[in-house]
């Protein structure tokens, strides 16, 4: 579902049901300080985590807690990762040509100190959100067909065609690209790093479309959205949390990192 809102700027994100309720009557009244948004927001974080799924991709591998709570100010999910991984995931319909972009605040209390995603070893992240994409048929080819074959008789049918990894890493900066130390079929691509903004809130967004056409083809579409903390190949444990994910045409209806 779209809905159109009304945004104000990016400072308000903090006291987002008062934003609203204020935005709506400015609406009702016509104010020109405001301007129309389409956001469609992604399953809230809410007691129980209804619509999100927790997936394994290793039954060897210990799984994250994940733990529905209000956190400084915002619904979120706080995940507990100490040797383990798995996923929080939630199936999605977004029309990448209406509401392009995705936001998000992200937060963690450390980064990892011993990864490195250049290694098998060392491929794990204090957070990370994948945006996992369909392809048509008629767009894979024979070697991503067998790499697909080959990853989904590791990891399961949960492989999707292809996916995109944004990352809190430790020490790549900001923008770093690369293909994932597994599989060629996830990109990894670092967007924040380091531990300067460790231990709160830090508003994020990305325009998906871009990142999705330019990587996998304009015939690619967006089918689950899944965020995690990833220690499994170091051993090391970590805490982090995700909250207020929504897809919107505007990107000054996120707030600003």
């Amino acid at each position: 579902m779209i809905v159109r809102v009304a945004s104000l700027g990016k400072g308000l994100w903090g006291n987002q049901n008062a934003c609203l309720l204020f935005m709506s009557f400015a609406l009702m009244v016509g104010s020109p300080m405001t301007t129309n948004a389409q956001v469609q927001p992604l399953p809230a974080f809410t007691a129980g985590l209804d619509r999100w799924e927790q997936i394994r991709l290793n039954d060897q591998v210990a799984p994250n807690v994940f733990v529905a709570r209000q956190w400084d100010g915002q619904q979120a999910v706080e995940i507990q990762s100490s040797n383990s991984m798995s996923l929080l995931a939630t199936e999605v319909a977004v029309d990448l040509v209406q509401t392009p972009y995705l936001c998000w605040l992200w937060r963690v209390d450390g980064v990892l100190k011993t990864a490195d995603m250049q290694s098998k070893s060392g491929d794990d992240y204090a957070a990370r959100l994948y945006v996992s994409v369909q392809l048509p048929p008629d767009q894979i080819s024979f070697g991503h067909r067998f790499q697909l074959a080959l990853a989904r008789a590791i990891w399961g049918d949960s492989v999707p065609d292809g996916a995109l990894n944004y990352v809190w890493d430790n020490v790549h900066p900001v923008g770093h690209e690369q293909a994932n130390a597994y599989t060629h079929l996830a990109r990894m691509i670092v967007l924040k790093t380091g531990d300067q903004q460790a231990g709160r809130w830090v508003p994020q967004h990305r325009n998906i479309r871009a990142d999705v056409e330019r990587l996998f083809g304009s015939g690619a579409k967006v089918v689950q959205i899944a965020v995690t903390s990833d220690t499994d190949n170091t051993g090391e444990s970590v805490r982090a949390g995700f909250a207020g994910l929504q897809f919107t045409d505007d990107p000054k209806w996120c707030a600003q990192s």
